[in-house]
């Protein structure tokens, strides 16, 4: 299980000359604090208020950046430290509400009975106008068992419900879709299969969140095969789309040929097979996996991949270097070649630091907070439903992964996940990659 990083929000106030704000932030950097969102609350003749948002590896840390502000004196205070991420979660973050106002009879009437009889009777004789007259068509179900909640492990679906919400959250405001959590008490691929096909016709999408490996793999699979709707598991395709768009971003800024390159995948979990699996589909010949699960290994070969001995031989012969491990500090600095591309994507710890990758050496490096499935999936689901497809195919998930690069700006490895026109065009790759499937 990985560290969790820590949030807070330090109101700091500072006499109004110049230096002094400089002086806390150096405070912060002492302790190795990482210096989010500033907003300025008060800019007075005499002093100036600042709330500071600081991330911090652990709260021994954060009580050092605290001890280091404290002790500058000299008209510096703190007069608060916040813990915004809690207050921002009181309540949840979502609610399922009503698009009309009732206010009349009359608003009943439609609404309700007598008249909704009509739409039933209409849908009945004609189900595809289901996705017309109901929310099906824009629904999602987000489905989790707990297993695998970001890096924190197996804590069970209900501590996993702030991250199911959040997914929520970033359907509805990217894309203007309805995610639905779905809550599992239940790891067991059977019991998981039957309950999603008991209760697929109210949603439009089947999302698998946080469910983890192996079984996973199974759960998908049988899922795709037997339902009529689609289905993705985010963890896999969703994070694969986004992080073959970096690699496709960093070849085109270093003149690397992809599809010629040799690619090495270390960590063969769900992200990582998924991974290899995209870049194959996409056209890589040589793409290498390297996993301490002897099964995981095999699954890779089973698609088509290509397995290696041992850490030091995948760097030493790949050109682009993926990881997802969850382990900390594992690709050494000495371990890098001259110009290699490297995505070390474990969060909140990658395998090695963007910052120690280009210093020995390397042409990119990124890792997993710019490398989100963030990017996504939000344009993935809505492309895949405007289009009415049935399923969420290869074609479709290159297209998204083009449309990300597409998108992004010269010397960037993937677009700002806050621009809204990134998810629209993901959206519209997507479903034209799904109408020309269809119409084949």
């Amino acid at each position: 299980m990985q560290s969790q990083h820590i949030i807070r929000n330090i109101i700091v106030e500072t006499p109004s000359k110049p230096g002094n704000f400089a002086k806390v932030a150096t405070a912060i950097g002492m302790a190795e604090g990482d210096i989010g969102d500033i907003t300025t609350l008060k800019s007075g003749a005499l002093t100036t208020i600042r709330d500071i948002t600081i991330t911090c590896k652990s709260k021994t840390q954060l009580d050092q950046v605290i001890s280091n502000i404290e002790s500058i004196d000299n008209g510096v205070k703190i007069h608060a430290v916040t813990d915004d991420v809690l207050k921002a979660h009181e309540g949840g973050k979502i609610a399922m509400k009503s698009r009309l106002d009732v206010r009349s009879l009359r608003d009943l009437q439609r609404i309700y009975t007598p008249g909704v009889a009509s739409v039933c009777m209409e849908i009945l004789h004609n189900p595809e106008k289901a996705n017309y007259f109901t929310s099906i068509g824009s629904s999602v179900a987000i489905v989790t068992d707990g297993t695998a909640i970001l890096g924190l492990g197996n804590i069970g679906p209900v501590a996993g419900m702030p991250v199911m919400e959040g997914k929520a959250v970033l359907l509805d405001q990217f894309v203007g879709l309805s995610g639905i959590p779905i809550l599992l008490n239940t790891s067991d691929p059977d019991e998981i299969v039957e309950t999603v096909k008991h209760i697929h016709k109210g949603f439009g999408a089947i999302l698998l969140e946080d469910i983890g490996s192996p079984h996973c793999f199974e759960i998908e699979e049988r899922l795709k095969a037997e339902l009529s709707i689609p289905v993705m598991h985010d963890d896999q395709h969703g994070t694969a789309v986004v992080a073959l768009a970096a690699i496709l971003s960093a070849c085109k800024a270093t003149n690397l040929d992809i599809k010629h390159a040799k690619i090495g995948q270390i960590g063969l979990g769900a992200a990582g097979l998924a991974i290899c699996r995209m870049l194959m589909a996409y056209g890589v010949e040589e793409v290498y996996g390297l996993d301490r699960q002897e099964a995981a290994q095999e699954r890779l070969t089973n698609y088509g991949g290509k397995t290696s001995e041992s850490l030091e031989a995948i760097m030493e012969k790949c050109d682009i270097i993926v990881a997802t491990t969850g382990v900390s500090g594992l690709i050494k600095a000495e371990m890098v070649r001259e110009g290699q591309i490297i995505l070390a994507l474990s969060n909140p710890n990658p395998e090695i630091l963007p910052s120690d990758a280009i210093a020995a050496g390397a042409a990119f490096a990124a890792d997993g907070r710019s490398v989100n499935n963030v990017i996504g999936f939000p344009g993935i689901f809505k492309g895949a439903l405007d289009a009415g497809a049935k399923e969420i195919t290869y074609p479709m998930l290159i297209a998204a992964s083009l449309a990300i690069v597409k998108h992004t700006k010269p010397g960037e490895l993937i677009p700002n996940p806050l621009d809204p026109t990134l998810h629209h065009l993901v959206a519209r790759a997507v479903e034209e990659a799904a109408n020309k499937e269809m119409t084949k």
